[in-house]
Order: C-alpha cells, then sequence, then structure tokens
C-alpha cells in the first residue's frame, strides 16, 4: 500500500502548476532578451525570473499560461522599473523623467527609441488593448500605474527629506506595484462580474499589498539596512510589532476577502493566495539577487 503524502497536497497538481511557471519562466526569458538593458544579471537572474513565473502559477493555479502571461510580464516590468529608479536614477529629475515617460506610453505615446522600459510597457499596453473590457478600464489602469510610479517617487523624495514615519510609509505600499499587476490580470482574465467589480477589487488589493509590503520588510531588513532602502524595521518599528500588524491586517483582509467572495469568489481566491503565497515565500528568501546595490 502506497504511503500518504505527509505534505497533504497532490503531486500532480503541484506538478501541473509548476508547468505553468515552467512556461511563464520561459516566455520572461524572451522578455529580458528582447530588452537586455532593463534586467542585468544580478540582480535580475534566473532564479528571480522563475520565482515571478512561480509566484504568479501558484496564486492564479486555475489559469492556462497564456492567461497568466499579462501578470507575468507586469511583474516583470515592475521589476525593471524599480531597479532604474532605486539603482540607476542619479536624482528626483530623472526618477521624475522615469514617471512621465511611462505616463505617456501608458496614455498611448510612443516611447523613445532609447527607452526600453517605455517599450516594454507599451508591449504590455498593446496585449491589454486586444481585451474588449479595457476601453472601460483604461483609466483605471493608468491610474493605478501612476500610483505606484508617485510612490516610487515620494519614497526617492525620501532619501532628501529624511525617513517617513511608520504609518506614512505603509500609506506608500503602492510602490511595490502589486495592486498595478492585479489589475492588469483582471482586466486581462476577468468576467463582465469581475470588471463591474472592480473598484472593491482594488480596494482589497491595496489591503494586501500593505500585509505583502511589511512580510517583504520581515524578510529583507539585513540586505535593505546595507543598500539603505527603507524597510519598516528601519523607522523604530520592531520586528514583534511588525509581525502583530502582519497578523492583524492578514486577518482583516481574509474578512473583507470572505464578503467579496459572494461576487467574485476566483478574485477573491487569488488575493487569498496572495497573501498565503508571499508569506510562505518570503519566509525562505526573496525575489532579488545578490548584487552591491
Amino acid at each position: 500500500m502506497a504511503s500518504a503524502d505527509p505534505t497533504g497536497g497532490s503531486a500532480a497538481e503541484q506538478g501541473r502548476i509548476c508547468a505553468l511557471a515552467a512556461r511563464g519562466h520561459r516566455d520572461l526569458q524572451r522578455c529580458v532578451a528582447r530588452w537586455p538593458g532593463l534586467f542585468p544579471d544580478p540582480p535580475i537572474d534566473g532564479a528571480m525570473l522563475g520565482a515571478l513565473a512561480m509566484s504568479t502559477a501558484f496564486i492564479a493555479p486555475w489559469c492556462t499560461a497564456g492567461q497568466l502571461r499579462t501578470a507575468n510580464r507586469a511583474s516583470l516590468w515592475v521589476t525593471a522599473e524599480d531597479w532604474q529608479v532605486d539603482s540607476v536614477a542619479t536624482g528626483v529629475d530623472a526618477v521624475s523623467a522615469i514617471v512621465s515617460a511611462s505616463l505617456e506610453v501608458a496614455d498611448g505615446g510612443v516611447p523613445a527609441a532609447d527607452d526600453e522600459l517605455g517599450q516594454f510597457l507599451a508591449e504590455i499596453r498593446a496585449e491589454l488593448s486586444t481585451v474588449a473590457a479595457f476601453p472601460s478600464t483604461r483609466a483605471l489602469w493608468r491610474d493605478e500605474l501612476r500610483r505606484m510610479l508617485a510612490a516610487e517617487l515620494r519614497e526617492w523624495r525620501w532619501r532628501e527629506t529624511g525617513p517617513p514615519g511608520f504609518a506614512e510609509y505603509l500609506d506608500n505600499a503602492d510602490n511595490y506595484g502589486a495592486t498595478w499587476v492585479n489589475v492588469s490580470h483582471w482586466i486581462a482574465t476577468g468576467d463582465e462580474r469581475t470588471i463591474a467589480h472592480l473598484p472593491e477589487l482594488v480596494a482589497a488589493s491595496r489591503a494586501a499589498q500593505q500585509v505583502v509590503r511589511l512580510v517583504n520588510d520581515l524578510a529583507s531588513e539585513e540586505r535593505d539596512r546595507g543598500s539603505g532602502d527603507l524597510n519598516a524595521l528601519l523607522l523604530g518599528v520592531d520586528r514583534d510589532e511588525i509581525t502583530r500588524q502582519v497578523a492583524q491586517r492578514t486577518a482583516d483582509c481574509h474578512t473583507l476577502l470572505d464578503t467579496l467572495a459572494a461576487d467574485c469568489p476566483r478574485e477573491a481566491a487569488y488575493l487569498t493566495r496572495m497573501l498565503g503565497f508571499t508569506s510562505g515565500f518570503y519566509h525562505g528568501t526573496d525575489f532579488w539577487g545578490s548584487v552591491e546595490r
């Protein structure tokens, strides 16, 4: 008699999800090959690409590889944008230029010939434009991109004005980029009910995004301390308090998602799995490869 799986899971199902991740990984490799200037290795190495693809596959395992492509590529674009802002830009003016150029592309503009970040964003926008829901959701998609980029710029300015308080820092969690990725995914794959409830889903995503921001901070304290990046643990808040905040905010998110599940069961499950996967993933590692930043 075969022994029971001690994990309580199905190896066949986990293998299927890993196959989705492998296909997504290969697509991200093709993106990196098209725009190599955006993806220095390290820190954007093969392990990071695999982890990005794996995260979307495990968060939305009911999707096909094609349905996950927008989320994968949006996540990779956020990675490139974050590197450009945090490690390539030399000042607020440079960051402001990235923000302006990206929003112009989001509005339908043609990126400059030397703007690989804009070219990649234009490709994501072009693929979304083939979706029936995009005309009615484009303003929301663009606004979420604006919020993310504005949060990045705000964090850069804190380098000059001094660090924020904890509450202000957490309010700026849009710089993590998860909600823009989620909105992109929901527009690309959602049905009429999903599109009708996007405002409620976005609010829930922002709450979940704050949890993920704190979980990330718990995992990356040492790296952030060395690089000078902001981290909640470097703002006078201790690890016990952050852990308490994560637990309370996670519980609040689950209560909110239980309510949303009546109208958007799959999207509520998506956010629930996002919380679970990222908490488990950051318990052992993070996405970035080693590099002097």
